[in-house]
């Protein structure tokens, strides 16, 4: 019954955006170095021909703001909480991704679309529910890590990048405003994003999500903020909107591991940096 209320609750709208640009397993821009004027080296099928160049230069912003590209690419480990009591670890090396909810745990690889499911420590991998949560571990891993990780994924797989102007946060502030179309990428390649970045810290202050990109109007908009250092880059836990408080909690970039922590089939302990 657990998974199948997970599913339907997941079905339900609890990841609003299963996100077009987080395709790749493991990080998509995780290797070279950043060029001497601030640029890094844009993922493989990133449309940079049909790019904005000063969306572009923004995206670079960001990157140093967050703790520069050199710093992400060495950041392995990842763990963060998620909506509706999701817990995961992420590693970008191997694409190994652990995932669980109550009592329901999952251990897959993103690169090879393999895994074990367990529930109360118990394999039902062949079972109906097992099978049913591999073949959505995917988009569960596409879904909440861009939730996490947005900042870095600006020049992704398949991301075109444009510049819409000068604009504001629900709050009121200024930001400059970047606009995120996909292709041939992801769940949801027909998404659109805007993300407002801060015109004086470089951080991403704000997101809004277009389930179509023709739409005028977001399904939301929520704030990026209460930003922290987790090993070598910050990280954002503040997912609010105007009307509703919504963290990530549990976020930790720890440069090591305990053993059998990609592999437990129970609960594990939430990880710290």
């Amino acid at each position: 019954m657990r998974a199948t209320f997970f599913f339907l609750y997941l079905a339900g709208g609890l990841a609003l955006a299963q996100l077009a640009g987080c395709s790749a397993a493991h990080d998509s821009a995780s290797h070279g170095t950043a060029a001497a004027n601030g640029s890094y080296p844009a993922a493989a099928g990133f449309n940079q021909a049909s790019s904005d160049a000063r969306a572009m230069t923004l995206a670079d912003g960001v990157m140093r703001a967050m703790g520069g590209y050199e710093a992400w690419s060495r950041t392995r480990y990842l763990a963060w909480s998620f909506f509706g009591g999701q817990y995961q670890v992420w590693d970008k090396q191997t694409g190994d991704f652990h995932w669980e909810k109550d009592s329901l745990v999952a251990n897959y690889n993103l690169l090879a679309k393999t895994g074990r499911v367990y529930s109360r420590g118990r394999d039902i991998s062949a079972t109906p529910a097992g099978q049913q949560l591999l073949g959505k571990l995917n988009g569960i891993w596409i879904n909440n890590a861009y939730w996490l990780l947005l900042p870095f994924k600006l020049k992704d797989s398949g991301v075109t990048l444009g510049y819409q102007g000068p604009g504001q946060t629900m709050a009121g502030t200024p930001a400059e405003v970047l606009r995120l179309t996909f292709a041939n990428v992801g769940d949801t390649p027909q998404n659109r994003y805007e993300v407002l970045v801060n015109p004086t810290t470089g951080l991403v202050d704000e997101w809004a999500y277009f389930a179509n990109a023709a739409d005028a109007q977001p399904a939301f908009r929520r704030r990026w903020a209460d930003y922290a250092r987790h090993g070598q880059v910050l990280l954002a836990a503040d997912r609010s909107s105007a009307a509703k408080p919504a963290r990530l909690d549990h976020i930790a970039a720890p440069a090591t591991l305990p053993p059998g922590t990609m592999s437990s089939a129970t609960p594990i302990a939430r990880l710290t940096d």
